[in-house]
């Protein structure tokens, strides 16, 4: 099938893309690299009468490392996010979890912003910048604002971003400490049926610090502060990483579908967050 009509605007500015959105209301869409919208509007299951591009705008783009602090342009792509030097060494999980998205010509296109922004809970990134606490800035017709990521995501592409307004960046702390993305997915270009993002930060040969979010798992991503508490104060052995899935496993909420039933969604779950935690573990 093809999209239906619509109208297409090219802006050159965040101000101008704003203005657009909110002249057109909920006939508007903001695109990206266009991987999740495109075939959406060509199955008709997405109508949009107004096309709104942001290729050209040149603010939405690149990677600032600035002391303990790392923003993200919204319209950076994965392959930026992967050559980057300086935020490979500043946050290397990036890079891990970049790698493990699509494929080289998804990777070239596809932006960190769209896979954020729309709130498909089988991106890679939103689990990931939970983990990470990174904080999202919004334009819109009244300026701009933050929202943490944990706060972000409300349901299956439903977010907290209103209709008119734009994602600009995303920042978050330089993390520290060891750190995984571990992903299971049945072929390459596919979304996960399961992957974890970890980071844990060791003192005396005990954990002091932990972050551990899933995404695919539930109609959003799931960040848990159970799975990470688990883990605090313990040498990370055998039992103290089951407590660690065990809370996680409270916490997901699978369902069934052409990757498996839930009872394995639930195992491979297990299994991806143990090998995420032994990875970080490695490297703390």
């Amino acid at each position: 099938m093809i999209p239906g009509n619509f109208e297409y605007y090219r802006p050159e500015s965040v101000s101008d893309a704003v203005k657009l959105l909110a002249q057109h209301g909920d006939e508007a869409r903001a695109i990206a690299g266009g991987h999740s919208l495109i075939p959406m509007m060509k199955l008709r299951m997405a109508e949009v009468g107004h096309l709104v591009d942001l290729q050209a705008i040149g603010d939405l783009k690149g990677i600032s490392v600035d002391g303990g602090m790392i923003t993200v342009g919204a319209m950076t792509t994965q392959h930026e996010l992967i050559a980057s030097e300086a935020l490979a060494k500043a946050a290397p999980i990036i890079r891990e979890a970049s790698l493990q998205i699509a494929d080289p010509q998804v990777r070239y296109v596809g932006t960190i912003g769209g896979n954020v922004a729309n709130g498909d809970p089988g991106n890679d990134m939103p689990g990931l910048m939970q983990c990470l606490d990174a904080t999202f800035v919004l334009a819109g017709p009244n300026g701009t604002r933050e929202v943490a990521a944990r706060d972000f995501y409300e349901a299956a592409y439903f977010t907290a971003r209103e209709d008119d307004e734009l994602l600009v960046s995303i920042r978050f702390a330089t993390p520290k400490g060891g750190y995984a993305y571990e992903k299971q997915k049945r072929k390459i270009g596919d979304y996960a049926t399961a992957a974890a993002a970890v980071l844990i930060e060791k003192n005396a040969g005990k954990v002091s610090a932990a972050s551990i979010a899933m995404t695919n798992l539930s109609d959003t991503p799931v960040y848990c502060q159970e799975a990470a508490e688990a883990l605090l104060g313990t040498a990370t052995g055998n039992p103290d990483i089951e407590a660690a899935v065990t809370a996680m496993k409270a916490a997901i909420d699978p369902q069934e579908d052409n990757r498996g039933p839930v009872e394995f969604k639930q195992h491979v779950a297990g299994v991806i967050l143990r090998r995420a935690i032994e990875r970080a573990v490695s490297r703390a």
